[in-house]
Order: structure tokens, then sequence, then C-alpha cells
């Protein structure tokens, strides 16, 4: 990527939606200053009254989603593009093709499988042509994941421990909305897979952002819906623990990181995520109602009548919590492993805000800064579609820490 001629640092695409506004807000309050930072979406007139809000001075620059030529130029005058212009696999290809073409880094915040999938078949290589790093799911999905196995496995590494084997990832606690968006990349993937088989096929598949799947190990069935005693996870849990609703994807982005590491987490890198239901007597009951419920929501998108009332009570896109709301809440996440040579790890990854929205706005920020301004903190790549621990790694650990996120790793 050539710095010198690019006319921006950073640019915010999609910064009149909900989540762009917290981004740019994030942004304009933490960026360093002299950061070159520019406002992008389709409406120069919502463009300028966001600006207006943040009582910033950033040029603007106005691009349809639709329009290659435009969101050509967007790619090229910039090091580094954030999008938050979702459903990623209806608005997302273009942009993220044209950074791969133009050796831009981008970083969005899809939970989309398929999208996914496609990007790395369509940018990969080209990526790694012009050495642009393409950072799917820099947010809830897919950071706290991806970030919490790689500070475990640096220090299992670290100290000779041997490789991960049977890791776990628990949400030990969680206070959230409901993402619109997230609904509606749902609702988009369901229409797209009911149509087709292959797609189901792939994104059914543990290996489904594999750069190669047939050098993936045979580790056996690798489920997503699971509920299990949580003293079988680790024997300090208590209680039992239900499926994560974002596990069918997470555990793919980090299953991507391990593949493109040579598989340095280990060849024996067993991952699942679940989370907690609390240590009452009725947990097991919790655990399989929350079970039955997420297959029920996914049921009920594929089936007209239903979908129909389901389209109605649930948030749509742009919707978002209210202020109040995001600042109330949290998550925590705890990261249990097993190494090779039987020693016993765990990871923690905390922070306070709603993580779809304040958290999420707070790591979208932080992963693109730090493309733009810690080069030298980087992971060694050629470029390509990566992930955030790949492509990030440690310069993105660092700027979460200060921004007040709690990142940490220890033997137990």
């Amino acid at each position: 990527m050539s710095d010198q001629a690019r006319d921006f640092d950073v640019i915010v695409y999609g910064a009149t939606g909900f989540v762009g506004v917290l981004v740019a807000r994030h942004l304009a309050g933490s960026a360093p200053a002299g950061t070159r930072i520019a406002l992008a979406g389709r409406s120069r007139q919502k463009l300028e009254s966001v600006r207006s809000r943040l009582n910033v001075d950033w040029p603007l620059v106005v691009a349809d989603a639709a329009d290659a030529a435009a969101l050509g130029a967007l790619a090229s005058s910039t090091r580094v593009v954030i999008t938050t212009v979702g459903p990623y696999a209806k608005y997302g290809r273009v942009l993220a093709h044209a950074c791969a073409e133009a050796g831009t880094d981008y970083v969005d915040l899809t939970g989309e499988v398929l999208f996914a999938r496609d990007s790395i078949d369509e940018n990969h290589e080209l990526a790694r042509r012009t050495g642009a790093r393409i950072v799917h799911s820099c947010g809830f999905d897919s950071i706290p994941s991806d970030i919490g196995v790689h500070v475990l496995h640096s220090l299992v590494q670290a100290d000779g421990a041997g490789e991960l084997t049977e890791t776990t990832l628990v949400v030990t606690s969680i206070r959230a909305g409901i993402s619109g968006g997230t609904i509606d990349s749902m609702r988009n993937q369901i229409d797209v897979m009911a149509k087709d088989r292959r797609l189901r096929r792939i994104g059914a598949s543990p290996y489904s952002l594999s750069p190669d799947r047939e050098a993936e190990p045979d580790l056996g069935r690798q489920e997503d819906m699971i509920t299990l005693p949580a003293s079988e996870v680790d024997p300090s849990l208590r209680g039992h623990l239900a499926p994560f609703v974002m596990a069918s994807y997470n555990t793919r982005v980090v299953r991507r990181s391990n593949a493109l590491r040579g598989w340095a987490y280990g060849r024996q890198f067993r991952y699942r995520e679940v989370m907690s239901v609390g240590t009452s007597p009725l947990s097991p009951v919790l655990a399989l109602g929350t079970k039955l419920g997420l297959g029920a929501l996914v049921l009920g998108l594929t089936v007209p009548p239903v979908r129909f009332v389901l389209d109605r009570v649930l948030p749509k896109p742009g919707d978002g919590p209210s202020e109040q709301s995001q600042q109330s809440g949290h998550f925590t996440i705890d990261i249990f492993t097993t190494t090779s040579s039987g020693a016993r790890y765990t990871s923690r990854f905390r922070a306070k805000g709603d993580p779809g929205y304040a958290a999420t706005a707070v790591m979208l920020g932080e992963a693109a800064l730090a493309l733009a301004l810690d080069r030298d903190k980087l992971p060694e790549s050629e470029g390509g579609v990566l992930t955030p621990a790949t492509a990030i790694g440690d310069a993105l650990v660092d700027r979460l820490r200060a921004a007040g996120m709690e990142i940490t790793a220890r033997k137990v």
C-alpha cells in the first residue's frame, strides 16, 4: 500500500447508520491528533448532519454501495476502509473487492459465513498480490473469540506448554440488546441457503472458512448447538452451558486463524463456543430451552406465516438501543483450554458497553486505527482475506486494552 499517495488514513463508510455513527463518534474522541478521517455514505445531506453532530471538520465522500467506480475511487483514496453497511452479502462485495484491488486495508462487522466465504474465494489471492489486509468480523463477531484464543495461544507458546487441544469459549456474563442488522443478515442467509443445497453444506461445515479444507485434520463432529454441564469444560465452573448464538460463525473464524498460521494452535485443536445460563438447579432446563429457542427462531424465519409475525416484532435494520442501554451493557468471555502437555490455561475478554453497539464501535474503530497507524506492530503478512488475529494481532490487543477492555491470559 502506497501511504504517501493516499488522502486519508481511515474512511468510515456507512457513517450515517446507527453503528456507523457510533464508530465515527469513537474515532472523533480517540483517534490521535492528525489522523486523517473521512465520512462516507450515499447521502451528502445525512453525512453533513452526522459531521455537524460530531463537531468535526472531516471531509465527506459520497458513494453508493452498488457504484463500483465510486467505491473504487473511495478505496484508492485511503489507507483503511471501515464499513458498517450490511447485510454484507447484499451491500459489501463490491467494496471489499475494490479494497483488495487497490491495496487498501478493510474492516467490517460481518457475521455472514457465506459472504466471508465468497470474499475469500474472490479476494484472497488478489489481496495477497496488492498487500491489502481484508479483515472481516471486527466487532463482537468475532474479535473476542479470535483475539481471546490468540492471547491464550501466545501464553501457552511462551511457556513452552505444547499445543492447544480441547478449547471452549464460555460467555460467562452478558447484557446486550438484539441487533436489527444481525437479524437481517440471518434472514438473508436463510433465504439464500433455502434455495441452494451447496450453500447449506458450506454454512454447516465447521471448516467453511478454511483456506484448504482438504488439509484440515479430521477431528470428528464439531457441533455448535450443544448443551453440557459446565464442569465438563473446567472444574471451576458450575451450572449448565447453552448454545451461543454466534458460535456457528465465530468458530469458523478461529479455525481459519489456526489454518492461516499453519495450524500453529495445534493439529488437534478442537474449538467450540457456549454460554452460561447460571448455576441454579434449573440451569439444565434453561440450557435446553435456549437451544430449542434458537432452533425455533431459525425455523420460524423459514416458514412464511411465522416469519411475517417475526418480521413485525424483531428489530429492524438501523434500529438500536438507547444511549442508556448501550452504556449499561457489558460482556465477559472466558476461554478454557487443555494443552498437549496436559496443562490448563484460560483467557478472559471483558468489556463495558452493549456488545453489538458500544463495545463493537470501539473494537471496529481500534482495528482500523491499528491497521492505519501501527504498521510496525502488525503480524508479518503478504496480505489477503485474513482474520483479526492474523491481520492485526497484538497491535489490536494493545489498543483495546488502552481503550479500557480487559484482555488477559493465565495458567490455571
